[in-house]
């Protein structure tokens, strides 16, 4: 999104790399441990988060790269998909 990334996608090992807040990286990494794990490095403390795309469910999947999409894309787009 403007040239922003945030998502890329690991086809051979079935996993996505998200660039998550560190607060969202928390709660999905907590909430959903056999899914979500930080980047092992600096990137991961930045809220780089992998996510195993056979162990998640749809519905949290969407969730969270929504909230991916939303850190990246200006607030005139991310405001469609953030409700309240």
């Amino acid at each position: 999104v403007r040239n922003k990334i945030f998502a890329t996608l690991d086809k051979e090992n079935n996993q996505l790399c998200l660039m998550l807040s560190v607060i969202d990286q928390n709660v999905f990494t907590t909430s959903f441990p056999d899914c979500f794990y930080p980047v092992p490095n600096a990137w991961g403390k930045k809220g780089a988060t992998y996510v195993n795309l056979i162990k998640v469910r749809k519905s949290v999947f969407k969730d969270a790269i929504t909230c991916a999409y939303c850190k990246a894309a200006p607030k005139s787009l991310s405001s469609l998909y953030i409700k309240g």
